[in-house]
């Protein structure tokens, strides 16, 4: 009987050894299985290059900055390298021959290159506003667009957007180009020559309105938007890379998009994301705030849909580059935007 007894207390024992080897094991397998999960490589983002008309660092392009900043391109799939072009119609160019996937340029652009053959369409428009604001110094007796006639208005360019946008503003009045004195100044010198007052106005880009208002109090603004079909800028893609890499257009379309919300939603909080991002801007936080809140209000606000472009209005701007001369003649407004890439 106690032989019987031994025996039972043995087995018990030698039972419980073999629970406890067995579940031993399982935590060491657990582990091992953990182990060979965490050594299995992140998928790799895809490298991809968005073209910029300017530098990268322009407030011009913060939604752009926050959206890799944030990570918005990563979890779409891609590792976006951002390069600076030679201005939106190099880009628009670059973009629509295959050198780029994506790119960015005032949403007029695809017009402007299409009379050269060049398949490219805009796929996201960043607002509904546009880039293009008259800034005048006080005491120049400058409150409206006919108040122009015979002033000096400083532009970056003759070839720019922003002077066609000028002239056409100024058409509405029933203003010519021969009845203001319009310079071309440079990108450096549209900003200093009206602080310094050698230009009785400018046409800025709403960061360079920042900069004149903080440095010459009492500014007159006139949007050029509120008389005239300007466009803000938009986010261009080849008619090759919208058929074969639809996936691509429309993961960089709601990143920047997401960026562009961001701004719009929280101009304080976006520009804290954006001087991280960029330490040239480090301690910067309250004028970018400034610039960025500008920016929604002039460029980013006036859409139904975030990043869709109106038919209408680019109708309106593309006869009035037939009539000035600038375009040689209307192309179907379907070869120049798509919507399919917002909704």
């Amino acid at each position: 009987m106690k032989a019987l007894i031994v025996s039972a207390a043995a087995v018990a024992s030698a039972q419980i050894r073999l629970l406890a080897l067995s579940m031993a094991r399982a935590v060491v397998v657990g582990a091992l299985a953990i182990a060979s999960l965490l050594a299995i490589p992140a998928l790799a983002l895809e490298h991809i290059v968005f073209l910029l008309p300017a530098p990268p660092q322009l407030p011009a392009f913060a939604p752009m900055m926050i959206a890799k900043e944030q990570g918005y391109y990563a979890d779409a799939g891609y590792d976006v390298e951002f390069i600076a072009a030679k201005g939106g119609i190099d880009v628009a160019k670059q973009v629509g021959v295959g050198n780029a996937p994506v790119g960015a340029a005032l949403g007029d652009a695809p017009m402007i290159v299409k009379a050269n053959g060049v398949p490219v369409k805009s796929v996201a428009l960043l607002g509904g506003g546009a880039l293009g604001v008259i800034v005048a110094r006080p005491g120049r007796g400058i409150d409206k667009i006919e108040d122009l006639r015979g002033k000096k208005v400083a532009v970056m360019s003759f070839q720019e957007a922003n002077y066609l946008a000028l002239l056409g503003a100024l058409a509405t009045k029933g203003l010519s180009k021969n009845e203001v004195d319009i310079q071309a100044v440079g990108p450096g010198g549209v900003t200093s020559f009206v602080i310094s007052g050698t230009v009785d106005a400018c046409v800025c880009t709403p960061d360079w309105e920042i900069d004149v208002r903080n440095a010459v109090p009492g500014t007159k603004s006139i949007p050029l938007a509120e008389v005239f079909p300007g466009m803000a800028q938009a986010i261009l893609a080849s008619d090759n890379t919208i058929a074969t890499r639809p996936d691509l257009v429309r993961g960089v379309v709601k990143a920047t998009l997401k960026g562009m919300r961001t701004v719009m939603d929280d101009p304080a909080a976006a520009a804290k994301i954006y001087t991280n991002a960029l330490p040239a801007f480090a301690g910067k936080e309250e004028l970018m705030t400034q610039i960025l809140r500008n920016f929604a209000e002039r460029t980013y606000n006036g859409q139904k849909v975030l990043g869709e472009t109106d038919p209408d209005r680019l109708a309106k701007l593309q006869k009035f580059y037939i009539d000035v001369g600038f375009i040689p003649s209307a192309v179907p407004l379907e070869q120049l935007y798509t919507n399919e890439f917002v909704k």
